[in-house]
């Protein structure tokens, strides 16, 4: 299994609108300068969250992106299925599609699937130093 650069930035940018957000929209160009994501990308990203149902867009110059459900609502495994598809483990070689490797491939999916994007968060405002851990 391996997360995506676009993985990765998905999650920090999904973190960075329930972070500085306050429920209201916030640009792109915003996080993209927070977080350190090439706003081009970070565009193409939003598209795919948005399809996802993940984000919600507004136009204009109050417009931007905001969560489209609450942040405990969305899950990380959520954000990774929406970006690079389902969670699966490569593995090559003999034996490589057995009940094993079929059931670990579920554990790990569920670990992703129990972190929240609040869980993100709560962890970020309890954290010393002020520096984002993503």
């Amino acid at each position: 299994m391996r997360l995506s650069a676009k993985t990765q930035y998905g999650v920090r940018a999904l973190f960075d609108i329930a972070f500085h957000g306050g429920g209201g929209p916030i640009q792109a160009k915003d996080i993209a300068t927070r977080q350190e994501i090439p706003l081009r990308y970070l565009e193409q990203i939003f598209q795919d969250l948005r399809r996802a149902g993940l984000v919600d867009s507004r136009r204009g110059p109050r417009g931007g992106y905001s969560l489209a459900r609450a942040p405990e609502a969305i899950r990380i495994g959520d954000v990774m299925r929406a970006l690079q598809g389902p969670i699966e483990l490569v593995v090559d070689g003999p034996g490589s599609r057995g009940a094993m490797w079929q059931e670990l491939a579920r554990k790990v999916s569920a670990c992703f699937d129990e972190l929240s994007v609040r869980d993100l968060c709560d962890r970020e405002r309890t954290r010393p130093g002020g520096m984002y851990f993503i």
